[in-house]
């Protein structure tokens, strides 16, 4: 996949994922407005973060890292008889290990739900997690499926896969809830059956395009095929790396809820705004990237990997920096704009608290970007052990982290603290990997990158103060001319957003000209 190709994928993956993301946005915006920061919000967020972690784990995580090589390695070489009965075989693999996960979490969380008293957070917890369980057997699969299909750089479907899930939650809201109850508590259970219902839908979409390319799934348990074991055995470090990372995930919100029954909800409010930017271009751009890296691996061509990353960083460093101010030193004002309505939940203390958790989130946007350009290339070249150790590592650093920071800081800055500690460690891993990459590939030329980088802060800097005056201009006038609240903030926000948007192109332009013009044309 040349250049040209390459951001002409990911501008479909984008595409499809800023749907994804404006849907997500949306339904935040709803369940803000229904369930606010409540204790049965922060219940259902810690509670469907258990089948995020084997989604992260089975599905598009370890699993796929080690699965899309192999079989983009499998297809090429062997033909594509060969790739379906690698893809049955996976398949069958991951489906007997969900159903047998997915019955013992049901077993457990009824055993644990029955010593609870009813009605507190660990309660409230597992009885969402009961219902939302079976939801991580479809979507993994649902997962790998969207491997298979990003290997035949089919990447229109697996992107549009999410905007399904967003739907059918946004659906549930207003369709399922109200048939449960009046109360917050009761409400949200009809939102966790839809989460089940979306996984169904999901995997059942994805069928008619595997058929499409010749992969006709089929059940086939066999354990002594070579490239199952290979794929196992690629796994197994990304999967104890990923796994470690992503308890750590949920361990986050555990330490969330005992900070208070209002800080998880906050925390995944704030998550929301940071994923909306990085999801349209950073996650769509890793997606890319995978089978990209990994055909030229196949090849051995490293200069075209060090080539393509070298390109990829300094796209995202001209899209990110930017918004990662800009939701700086707007956090407040687009939390109450996106969040805080007449007569919902969530209400000034829920603003406040979310957008304390925005402000010291948002410089993640850059290094999580960076990350997800970085961790492709070693999975390309079948090492899953190296991010592993690092993540090891993090993760360890990550937890220290967290609990100096919620044993130091004031109470209502706590749960800021806790997205504080993930962004410094994801810094530093993407320092670590960066340096080891270099050996491995060569150098990168990062004297370019980060030059970009910086005349990228700067022009992010004067974009800050314009946006922020035109911000202020503009709320003024809304103000005295009487206009709506609502309408008033959309304007304020707006018109900041325009400006320092507009003035931040100018500047790029004439500070970084050829990462514009490369960026524009593809």
């Amino acid at each position: 996949m040349g250049p040209h190709k390459l951001f002409r994928s990911t501008l479909v993956v984008s595409a499809c994922t800023a749907a994804s993301r404006v849907l997500g946005f949306a339904r935040e915006i709803f369940m803000a407005y229904f369930f606010g920061t409540t204790l049965a919000k922060s219940a259902f967020d810690v509670a469907f973060r258990i089948p995020n972690l084997f989604r992260r784990l089975f599905g598009e995580g370890a699993l796929s890292a080690a699965f899309v090589p192999v079989f983009s390695e499998t297809l090429k070489k062997d033909g594509l008889p060969e790739a379906n009965r690698l893809a049955s075989r996976m398949l069958t693999l991951l489906a007997l290990t969900l159903a047998l996960l997915v019955a013992a979490g049901i077993v457990v969380a009824s055993m644990c739900l029955s010593a609870c008293e009813p009605g507190t957070r660990v309660a409230e917890v597992l009885a969402l997690l009961r219902i939302m369980l079976p939801y991580m057997f479809f979507i993994c699969l649902v997962a790998l499926c969207m491997g298979i299909l990003n290997s035949f750089h089919h990447f229109m479907l697996p992107a549009f896969t999410p905007v399904l899930l967003n739907i059918v939650w946004i659906a549930s809201i207003f369709l399922l809830a109200p048939r449960f109850g009046d109360t917050a508590g009761e409400r949200i259970h009809g939102v966790a059956w839809g989460i089940v219902l979306a996984g169904i839908i999901q995997l059942t979409i994805q069928l008619p395009a595997l058929l499409k390319f010749g992969i006709r799934p089929r059940f086939d348990l066999v354990w002594h095929d070579a490239r199952v074991k290979r794929v196992l055995l690629l796994m197994g470090p990304a999967a104890l790396g990923m796994g470690i990372t992503q308890v750590n995930v949920v361990l986050d919100g555990v330490l969330a809820l005992i900070i208070g029954p209002w800080a998880p909800a906050a925390l995944t409010y704030a998550e929301r705004l940071i994923y909306l930017p990085l999801g349209i271009f950073a996650t769509a751009l890793g997606t890319v990237l995978l089978p990209t890296f990994s055909h030229q691996a196949a090849d051995d061509k490293h200069d075209e990997i060090l080539s393509t990353m070298k390109t990829a960083l300094g796209a995202l460093l001209v899209v990110m920096v930017p918004a990662s101010i800009g939701l700086m030193v707007l956090s407040g004002q687009i939390v109450d704009l996106a969040f805080l309505w007449e007569g919902g939940e969530f209400d000034s203390l829920s603003s406040l608290r979310t957008t304390r958790a925005l402000c010291f989130y948002a410089p993640g946007l850059v290094v999580f970007s960076i990350y997800k350009v970085l961790v492709p290339a070693f999975y390309a070249m079948k090492d899953t052990r190296t991010p592993v150790k690092v993540g090891a590592a993090m993760v360890g650093l990550n937890l220290t982290l967290n609990i100096v920071f919620i044993l130091t800081w004031p109470t209502e800055f706590k749960h800021a603290g806790l997205a504080m500690a993930t962004v410094i460690t994801s810094a530093i891993s993407c320092l670590i990997l960066a340096r080891l990459l270099k050996k491995r590939l060569g150098t990168l030329a990062w004297g370019r990158v980060g030059v970009t980088g910086l005349k990228s802060l700067l022009a992010s800097l004067v974009m800050a103060g314009a946006a922020v005056g035109m911000h202020h201009l503009t709320a003024q006038f809304a103000e005295s001319h009487a206009v709506n609240a609502k309408v008033s903030q959309l304007l304020s926000v707006g018109c900041g957003i325009a400006v320092g948007m507009g003035l931040y192109i100018l500047l790029i332009g004439l500070l970084c000209p050829t990462e514009l013009k490369k960026l524009r044309r593809r």
